[in-house]
């Protein structure tokens, strides 16, 4: 069995709310040097840098999972994490059909940066991102579920947009297979603070938008192997643990 350290949640340059050093390089290198061996890639409401990230992680140490952080109707963050990039520029299709048709202000939200391997700006995506979809949480997690991804709320202790600020709850029959809590709170002063969240597994992750929020590991995974596959399956065995 492996123990691995990871930070599922982190965002590139295609977030308008990151900075532009969120660059395969620069957040590779970030993660290696705080001895992290997976990574996942999670950028508002799309998966275009997954393909560069994924490509410059290629026979490194780092494991990196394509994903997305959605945004649902009731503005709640949610985790999507996928087996490959195109698993996940197929659920970005999916996404931008429930994505209102506004192009984005970049004075206002920030520019929207599609990287290649090397960090180099190889298109803007001029498609409003920083916004919710009409999809519903329950929509999210079942359509992620048929897909065979990985889906979970993200940062559940934060005000905003955060499944428990926005419901106050976690819906007993929503099919998540753990919950994220924020780099602001431990797994400690989180479930004192909300018990209910103790029957899921708790992972932790930095929701990185610039380098330094890369921290130190606080989630280890035990996992058969390095893959997507023994991911699934550490998530429902509930081998997850966090500081």
């Amino acid at each position: 069995m492996l123990t691995i350290t990871a930070d599922l949640h982190i965002h590139t340059a295609l977030s308008p709310c990151a900075e532009k050093e969120m660059t395969p390089q620069a957040v590779l290198a970030q993660a290696a040097a705080n001895g992290l061996q997976m990574i996942a890639i999670t950028d508002h409401n799309t998966a275009m840098n997954t393909v560069s990230f994924c490509e410059a992680a290629a026979g490194g140490t780092i494991f990196v999972v394509p994903g997305m952080e959605v945004q649902t109707r009731e503005e709640v963050h949610m985790v999507c994490l996928f087996s490959t990039p195109q698993e996940a520029l197929a659920w970005q299709e999916y996404i931008y059909k429930h994505l209102p048709p506004a192009k984005n202000n970049e004075r206002v939200f920030g520019v929207q940066q599609i990287l290649n391997k090397k960090g180099e700006v190889v298109g803007i995506e001029d498609r409003l991102l920083l916004t919710s979809t009409d999809l519903s949480i329950e929509e999210v997690v079942n359509e992620m579920n048929t897909r065979h991804g990985i889906c979970y709320p993200a940062h559940v202790d934060r005000p905003a947009f955060s499944i428990i600020g926005s419901l106050g709850f976690i819906p007993h029959d929503l099919a998540i297979p753990a919950v994220e809590i924020s780099r602001n709170i431990n797994r400690e002063r989180a479930v004192a603070k909300f018990p209910f969240i103790d029957r899921y597994p708790l992972l932790g992750s930095s929701d990185a938008h610039r380098l330094a929020e890369i921290s130190q590991p606080r989630t280890r995974i035990y996992m058969e192997e390095l893959s997507f596959a023994a991911l699934i399956e550490a998530f429902k065995n509930r081998r997850i643990e966090v500081d």
